[in-house]
């Protein structure tokens, strides 16, 4: 069942600030702060339920699209859960088009602005050593925090006796990308349909 809030003009303004500050720190995509998210809307706040978080990234993820689209679910369902969930009535969907709209706009308006900036002094000056050090420097980080997002998304799957075969099954892609040529297409093809057979 999902959580019932009573969310007050500081509970949203909080909402549009954790994500614009989150904005800020999106080294290598939304998806490097997903445990800070976590941490915020599960953990802190109860805002969203573990599963709730969780799917919407699965959700996310598996649709066409940029992968952003998960902070527009995560914002989506703090609305509805502000309003006793779809069974909450017409104003249902304006609350969630209100948490919507605040994750998204927090999460893409600094990051554009800095980015816009950013990115016109840094072609100006692309060839300085300092540039180029930032660039070679920045990899390590952006790896490590895609690391800590797979385990948290790990870490929620509560029966890992169960789940080996999803950990197998993410090992060998693991190996398969760092060791082949193999287009990653193909690897996202062969996992949806060992997911639609039943094997894992």
């Amino acid at each position: 069942m999902n959580p019932v809030l009573q969310m007050s003009a500081m509970d949203w303004l909080a909402l549009f600030q954790h994500f614009a500050a989150l904005s800020l720190l999106a080294i290598g995509g939304a998806i490097t702060t997903a445990p800070d998210m976590h941490r915020f809307l599960v953990s802190h706040t109860g805002w969203l339920s573990e599963s709730q978080f969780t799917s919407s990234i699965a959700l996310a993820q598996a649709s066409p699209g940029p992968n952003i689209l998960f902070v527009a679910l995560m914002g989506w369902n703090v609305g509805l859960n502000a309003a006793a969930g779809l069974g909450g009535g017409p104003m249902a969907p304006v609350w969630g088009g209100m948490g919507l709209l605040l994750a998204m706009l927090g999460i893409m308006l600094p990051s554009s602005v800095l980015t816009y900036s950013a990115t016109r002094w840094a072609h100006r000056y692309r060839d300085h050593r300092a540039i180029r050090s930032f660039k070679t420097g920045m990899a390590p980080i952006v790896i490590a925090l895609l690391l800590a997002t797979a385990w948290l998304l790990t870490a929620a799957h509560d029966q890992p006796s169960r789940d080996w075969p999803l950990y197998v099954l993410t090992l060998l892609a693991v190996l398969l990308v760092w060791r082949t040529r193999i287009h990653m297409l193909w690897l996202i093809l062969a996992g949806g349909l060992a997911g639609a057979l039943g094997w894992v």
